[in-house]
């Protein structure tokens, strides 16, 4: 039995029990540390979700002109208004509504081709601008590229573009965010599994720009690319996320 009232054996056991608590002491400070570590470190991720649709808002851009010199203005003008008349007549007859139509003044341009020591009148460009928005796409789309009535009536009439848009935009980035996040999920899971760890919470998250892209196009930007030349296209959101490892 040992002797408790002995000095030496009073050293001994003093020792033991201090030299337990630094070990059970170090156990927890080595428990706090991992913790702490682990979540002030989490995983970072980037996920991305893409989708494929369909624009359902169209812009036409048109224009026609008429040159004159400097002698026929006046008639000149006389002319754009029977163009512009026989130009919103053309619309109508294809069932575009005038409330979807902007035909702007006359714009009068100098002609820089002129040669100042002919000795001819001052050569000028007069031309009206046409803007028809609509959300019948296919309708647009094929009087745009069948405008051989007006240029057969004498109107100098040329489609300077054609403009896809997509409207419904902010309810399509709700929708590709979810994916976007899933996706990150689980390459973060494949990382972690590999370290023998599972991925827990979503701690942070930063969406990335919107990119509207032509089909199988990979043109993305870092402000964002946005192509309005097809009808076609793909919207493809990234995020930036970090997850708790367990």
């Amino acid at each position: 039995m040992p002797d408790f009232d002995h000095p030496q054996s009073s050293s001994h056991l003093s020792a033991a029990i201090l030299a337990a608590g630094l070990v059970l002491a170090a156990a927890v400070g080595s428990w706090t540390f991992y913790s702490v570590r682990s979540f002030d470190n989490p995983l970072p991720v980037t996920g991305s979700a893409k989708m494929a649709v369909a624009a359902d808002m169209v812009l036409w851009s048109g224009q026609f002109t008429r040159s004159v010199d400097s002698n026929g203005i006046k008639a000149g003008y006389d002319q754009m208004r029977k163009d512009s008349a026989a130009v919103a007549k053309f619309l109508k007859k294809n069932t575009i509504d005038d409330k979807n139509v902007t035909i702007s003044t006359v714009f009068m341009d100098q002609d820089y081709s002129y040669n100042v020591n002919s000795g001819q009148p001052r050569n000028y460009i007069l031309r009206q601008t046409v803007d028809v928005g609509s959300a019948d796409v296919a309708g647009v789309t094929k009087i745009a590229k069948n405008t051989d009535e007006l240029i057969n009536q004498g109107v100098l009439f040329s489609t300077q573009a054609l403009n896809y848009t997509v409207t419904k935009l902010p309810e399509l980035r709700v929708t590709l965010l979810k994916d976007a996040i899933k996706d990150a999920r689980a390459r973060a899971a494949s990382i972690a599994e590999n370290d023998g760890k599972s991925v827990g919470s979503l701690k942070s998250a930063s969406i990335g720009v919107v990119q509207v892209l032509a089909p199988n196009s990979t043109a993305v930007d870092d402000y964002g690319s946005y192509d309005t030349s097809s009808i076609e296209k793909e919207v493809m959101v990234t995020v930036r996320a970090s997850f708790q490892l367990r």
